[in-house]
């Protein structure tokens, strides 16, 4: 209990009336006024009588002040020096105590209000990305079994709505939806009529001579400096480069595809900068003959000459060829293999351009390679099956497969960065649109799993080398530093390069039987 405070009267009146008889003393109550905060307000007299209102409950608390409720004290204490200070009644305190506590409550409660706006907000936004999203996968699968199934006018109707919904700065999978738009819409303006022989109408074949465009080089620069899977191949090929100079004092390097045409050669400037690391260490000069085989002696040419130029300036024993030629037109005698050299096949991103409906031109090519007895072939090709026989099949394989990577893409690069429009329009996009428009000998883009890889390659003749190397991959990726979200994995002595555990490129190493 505390002692009864000269700003309260001793005495509280009961209902009926202002007597001191049947009042409430305050030494009866247990009250701590330290406990109440101080408010100058409250020295002012109140009115006759006062409401609040609780936001809440909507409880009203109302009060009628009795003018002879308090009292001053008798005359005894008039010259004391508190009566010129006003005096705080106990009403006072439980008013500002209950002013204080509704305050707080209204103010949790406009709090709560507006987190539970936000949130509805939130979950609002993703509800509807969701919702598009989901609507742009059933407009496109529709769109493709139209196509299928030859229903032009279906087919045109569904076109319209998705070239307003999947869009070239949108989404990850707007994006990617863009680039099926194009391949559909391609193949619709090939679609026969009912009743007519054959799906589709003849397309043109691949033109090499208009495949080099500026805008395709560009894009495909930017694809090898930014993406890793390029990249991933040319590491793995050297590292098995590396490998097969063990114990030769000469290497000839068969290049298939010559660097996916990539000016300046890079894949061989790093491989030369090894090789001139080794030779500073052990004092061993080997011989390094490169052949490049492509469809431009222009280009193959220009990247001979600044191989030859960056050897001599590292000091290396280096010669180049190159062959005009397509894989299909190869022969043994125009590799001009010489006596001592071991004998390395490159196919980085090439091998699968070779595969048809028959397995004749594919098998006809490894045979040549074969003829080559090579010590080490390095397969780096897309592991996704975008080659089977049915159409909507290969649509939903590549639809994932390349889904994967635009969202990489996405975790890479900002939103409204050029790079990236780039390398998706005029990259990945050509991939794209050629295994979904194209059928017969004009559809080059014949992806396939490495387990299908494993068996075309052992019925050819070639043996499995495991690649033993999963330790330097990861640490390669971990340097690379392309983002998050990129993984190094080693199935059945293949390498593998995936994005969020979805497979997408895999190397594998081979040598001849006969060696």
């Amino acid at each position: 209990m505390v002692a009864a405070d000269p700003y309260i009267s001793s005495n509280f009146p009961n209902e009926g009336g202002g007597g001191g008889g049947g009042g409430v003393n305050s030494s009866d109550l247990d009250l701590n006024l330290c406990q109440f905060p101080y408010y100058p307000a409250f020295q002012e007299k109140r009115g006759p009588d006062y409401t609040l209102d609780e936001p809440r409950t909507q409880k009203r608390l109302k009060q009628q002040a009795d003018d002879g409720f308090y009292e001053a004290n008798s005359s005894s204490n008039s010259n004391s020096s508190f009566n010129s200070l006003p005096k705080l009644q106990f009403r006072d305190y439980v008013w500002a105590y209950a002013e204080r506590f509704l305050a707080i409550e209204a103010m949790e409660e406009a709090d709560a209000v507006t987190l539970a706006v936000e949130e509805e907000e939130r979950v609002e936004v993703k509800e509807e990305t969701g919702v598009d999203g989901m609507k742009l996968v059933q407009q496109l699968i529709a769109c493709a079994e139209a196509v299928a199934c030859r229903d032009k006018a279906h087919a045109s109707a569904l076109l319209s709505e998705l070239r307003a919904n999947a869009l070239v700065f949108g989404t990850s999978f707007q994006r990617v939806a863009s680039c099926f738009v194009q391949g559909l819409s391609d193949r619709l303006t090939l679609v026969q009529p009912l009743g007519t022989h054959g799906v589709l109408s003849s397309a043109p074949a691949r033109d090499f001579s208009s495949s080099f465009s500026a805008e395709k080089d560009e894009a495909l620069t930017l694809a090898y400096e930014l993406c890793p899977q390029i990249q991933f191949g040319h590491f793995v090929a050297n590292a098995s480069i590396l490998e097969a100079l063990e114990g030769e004092s000469s290497i000839h390097v068969v290049d298939l595809g010559m660097t996916l045409g990539l000016p300046c050669g890079q894949q061989w400037q790093n491989l030369m900068h090894s090789i001139a690391g080794r030779i500073r260490k052990s004092s061993a000069a080997p011989r390094l003959r490169i052949t490049g085989v492509g469809p431009e002696s222009d280009r193959l040419q220009a990247i001979g000459l600044e191989l030859s130029c960056y050897a001599a300036n590292l000091g290396l024993n280096f010669e180049f060829m190159y062959i005009r030629s397509s894989l299909e037109s190869l022969k043994p005698e125009d590799f001009d293999v010489q006596e001592g050299e071991a004998v390395v096949i490159n196919s980085v991103l090439q091998m699968h351009c070779v595969v048809k409906e028959s397995r004749g031109a594919l098998n006809s090519v490894l045979q040549v390679l074969n003829e080559l007895s090579p010590k080490a072939f390095i397969l780096v090709e897309q592991d996704s099956n975008h080659n089977g026989p049915f159409f909507l099949g290969r649509f939903m394989e590549s639809l994932h497969y390349y889904s994967a990577i635009f969202d990489s893409l996405d975790s890479m690069l900002p939103k409204y960065d050029t790079r990236r429009a780039k390398i998706e329009q005029f990259y990945f996009a050509d991939e794209i649109k050629n295994i979904v428009s194209c059928e017969g000998p004009a559809r080059v883009e014949r992806h396939e799993r490495s387990d299908q890889w494993r068996r075309r390659m052992s019925r050819a003749g070639f043996q499995a080398s495991p690649l033993k190397m999963l330790a330097q991959a990861k640490q390669w990726l971990g340097k690379a530093k392309f983002c998050d979200g990129y993984t190094a994995t080693e199935e059945k002595g293949c390498l593998v390069l995936g994005w969020q555990s979805r497979p997408i490129i895999a190397a594998s190493s081979w040598r001849c039987s006969k060696i």
